[in-house]
């Protein structure tokens, strides 16, 4: 099979790694970076420290620390219109997805104009944008080595996905220093969706022999090293082992694929507000157990990678081990037990299995899907 294998050019992990960007940036004739990072006090610290690595190497910044929690159409253009205006030749985002993918959007729009809503599919843009180098302060999202951006339409509170390969960052860094301040809670739902990168990766119709090699070793880091992150962040072993599990399930599913998982939580977190990796946590089993009878040799592998299966079980057996291992796993780290937990309403159950369907990421899903069995599965996560 011929397939195409996407990932940065550069990627950097380990302690310390952050102090090399400046360099870096300065290799790709950057002169005046626009720094993307959150919104708060946490962001805007992170964007001065980025600030002052970059003017180390003689570079110029210009900090927007406006990027929220599920990025926002007017953030991501107001974002762009805000470069245009300072300047800047190259992009230097700091955070989590969020950060990261609003970074994305900015530059997509800053070498192509129009709206973010006009590169909603695959491959809409025609020009490349700026360099970006992505700095993740969480590990989990796996956006620093990824193609894709989730963006959230403020006029309806759905999301939407772009894939666009122009998107991937020049420079992606996961420095596991930058990491032990993140408290319990996202340290859970950051890490739970690294694994469920893994695992949808792995058993996607596009996988291939290199993104499953990846997958593994990135869900059997994810199920050693997060419980322990969880306990105690200032692990740092722990933190850049959980580094090695995002970034080698980010560029599994960058190749990949995805699939319902992914599918349903997009819509859950747009109406709700919910953190991505949070609804991917609750959402992960049951659609391990949907997909079984398509997928029962992937998902038994993977059993075996998170030490929850046995050579001597049936590929089934295996199958319901890695899906109960996956909810004590997500109970352990602190996931709440039901949708209902969290405030989604049962009333909303039919709009949100409506906007599952239209979501193209769920395309590679290893087991095709009807809106009622989408149902069934929110209602199975109830």
């Amino acid at each position: 099979m011929n397939y195409r294998y996407y990932i940065p050019m550069l990627n950097l992990i380990g302690r310390g790694v952050i102090r090399e960007i400046g360099c870096e940036a300065f290799g790709l004739h950057g002169t005046n970076a626009f720094v993307v990072a959150s919104v708060g006090g946490v962001g805007e610290s992170q964007a001065r420290m980025v600030s002052e690595i970059l003017a180390e190497a003689g570079l110029r910044s210009h900090e927007f620390c406006r990027a929220v929690p599920n990025p926002t159409v007017s953030v991501v253009e107001a974002g762009a219109s805000e470069y245009r205006a300072a300047g800047c030749d190259i992009i230097v985002a700091v955070g989590g997805g969020s950060a990261i993918d609003t970074a994305k959007g900015i530059g997509i729009l800053a070498a192509n104009g129009g709206s973010i809503r006009d590169y909603v599919g695959t491959n809409k843009s025609r020009q490349a944008m700026p360099p970006l180098i992505a700095v993740s302060t969480t590990a989990g999202t796996g956006s620093e080595v990824t193609q894709f951006a989730v963006i959230s339409d403020d006029a309806d509170h759905s999301k939407f996905t772009i894939n666009d390969w122009h998107m991937i960052p020049s420079v992606s860094v996961n420095d596991p220093e930058m990491m032990l301040s993140m408290p319990p809670e996202l340290t859970a739902f950051t890490g739970m969706d690294a694994l469920t990168h893994a695992v949808e990766a792995y058993v996607a119709k596009n996988s291939t022999e290199v993104t499953k090699a990846k997958a593994y070793k990135a869900a059997e880091l994810a199920a050693r090293w997060l419980p322990i992150a969880v306990k105690d962040g200032s692990d740092i072993e722990a933190r850049e082992n959980m580094c090695y599990a995002s970034f080698l399930a980010g560029t599994a599913f960058n190749n990949a694929g995805l699939g319902l998982v992914h599918a349903m939580s997009h819509p859950l977190g747009g109406m709700y507000n919910l953190p991505h990796g949070l609804c991917n946590a609750m959402l992960l089993a049951p659609v391990i157990k949907f997909n079984i009878d398509s997928a029962a040799g992937g998902y038994s592998e993977l059993a075996a990678a998170v030490s929850a299966g046995k050579q001597w079980h049936s590929e089934r057996e295996n199958c319901e081990s890695l899906a109960r291992f996956v909810t004590n796993l997500a109970r352990e780290v602190g996931v709440p037990d039901g949708l209902s937990e969290i405030g989604v309403k049962r009333g909303d159950i039919d709009e949100l299995a409506e906007k599952a369907m239209a979501e193209e990421i769920g395309e590679t899903n290893p087991k095709p899907y009807t809106q009622d069995q989408v149902r069934g599965i929110y209602m199975s996560a109830y």
